[in-house]
């Protein structure tokens, strides 16, 4: 893009060519940035810069051997006005740490069209990276660290993506912010290979469709991912383990792809409220304390090929009716009791994943002490044999014999702190 740039300078200035000014500890950065005509390339020496920085014109900001600007605690640090703005390979830090100011190690503001952050390092900032309708945007390869002696509310976030298309979030290394990465009202975003760690929300993501998360490590947060309100989503190949409460929250989602995820060690593997017409799929959900928690209506789901490992409770799901997962292929559940005489994988008798004495555990806590007991047994035991006491579960009509992942068993350890 920084060439393209050059390129229509040039022709539009007959001959014009994009220069490179450079900035040496003691310097300046703000004054070479004022001094520089659009599409030149500011390179930063060595050194600590104390100063608040205004890009208003498209030019490349480059470090050279991590030099540090700090914005002394107070305000942005940086503060980009224009379009075709690069920044790369500096450590920005000390923003101030007013919430309603949005102060942020970098804020891009609405209009600022293809913005560039790369391997940068964002330390002590309330708000790692503030985007607002900057289209075309790429926040690639940084480490985001927040304000980490504040309270969670007080933080900001790691990444704003706030009413913005085809934004790129990818390889960040995020923590200790309020949440990791932030996005709403926005469309057709790709998230990769991001880790994120020791947050309030991995991702706290609403109001965003058509987009990609996938491959990214979201763990010993409170929740790991949370996509809410959202519809036509691939979720993919991300691994959630040790979060407090949920690893992947799946809120009022529609139209939407999850395949290829582990989830491992959370209080809940999936949270599923309010979800329709999704498929899940070849998803790995391992030693939670729930493995899916299911309510609020969530039907018409294809729940196929999952392996369901260790969970202390397999389903916890509360309806009226009966859901049918496993319908195409079956799923894999560790405390199925059931055989497979003709040895064909999968097998002969239903599972069913809750039943009447489940039901009450939910309801009534203090039932957990009588679980052993033989009256509950009894209850139990009676409760499967006659229809009129049955509870709505999830019911696979035949489950696998074997897991799926043939190496499930590396997410053995993984748990919440």
């Amino acid at each position: 893009m920084r060439s393209a740039v050059c390129l229509i300078l040039m022709l539009l200035a007959g001959g014009a060519h994009c220069a490179e000014l450079r900035v040496a500890a003691g310097q300046s950065i703000g004054a070479a940035i004022r001094a520089a005509a659009p599409g030149d390339t500011v390179l930063v020496g060595r050194g600590f810069y104390n100063e608040h920085l205004l890009i208003d014109k498209p030019l490349t900001l480059r470090g050279l051997d991590r030099p540090t600007i700090s914005g002394q605690n107070s305000g942005d640090v940086i503060r980009v006005t224009a379009s075709d703005v690069t920044v790369e390979g500096l450590i920005i830090r000390d923003s101030g740490v007013d919430l309603g100011a949005q102060n942020a190690g970098v804020y891009v503001v609405p209009g600022s069209d293809r913005f560039t952050l790369r391997q940068c390092v964002l330390t002590y900032t309330l708000f790692g990276v503030w985007l607002q309708k900057s289209n075309q945007s790429k926040v690639i390869d940084n480490i985001i660290t927040g304000k980490r002696d504040l309270q969670s509310p007080a933080r900001g976030n790691g990444i704003q993506v706030f009413d913005t298309a085809d934004a790129e979030v990818i390889g960040n290394n995020i923590s200790y912010a309020r949440d990791g990465i932030y996005v709403d009202v926005s469309t057709r975003a790709l998230f990769r290979g991001n880790k994120i760690h020791h947050l309030r929300y991995g991702t706290h993501y609403m109001n965003t469709n058509h987009s990609t998360w996938e491959n990214n490590e979201s763990y010993l947060n409170r929740g790991g991912l949370a996509l809410m309100e959202v519809r036509d989503l691939l979720v993919r190949n991300n691994i959630a383990w040790g979060n407090a409460d949920h690893g992947i929250m799946l809120r009022t989602i529609q139209d939407s792809v999850i395949e290829n995820n582990i989830v491992a060690g959370n209080g809940r593997g999936f949270f599923v409220y309010d979800a329709e017409y999704n498929v899940l799929r070849n998803n790995t959900v391992i030693n939670n304390r729930v493995g899916v928690h299911l309510t609020a209506g969530s039907s018409n789901n294809k729940v196929d090929g999952n392996d369901f490992i260790g969970n202390e409770e397999a389903v916890k799901f509360v309806a009226s009716r009966d859901v049918q997962w496993g319908r195409t292929r079956g799923n894999y559940w560790s405390n199925y009791s059931g055989w497979d005489q003709d040895g064909d994988g999968a097998g002969d008798v239903a599972y069913e994943a809750s039943d009447l004495v489940d039901r009450l555990n939910w309801q009534y806590p203090l039932v957990k002490l009588l679980l052993s007991s033989p009256s509950v047994k009894t209850l139990r035991f009676v409760a499967r044999q006659f229809p009129v006491l049955h509870a709505p579960s999830v019911v696979d009509q035949h489950p696998r014999m074997r897991p799926n992942n043939p190496l499930w068993s590396r997410w053995n350890d993984k748990h919440a702190n």
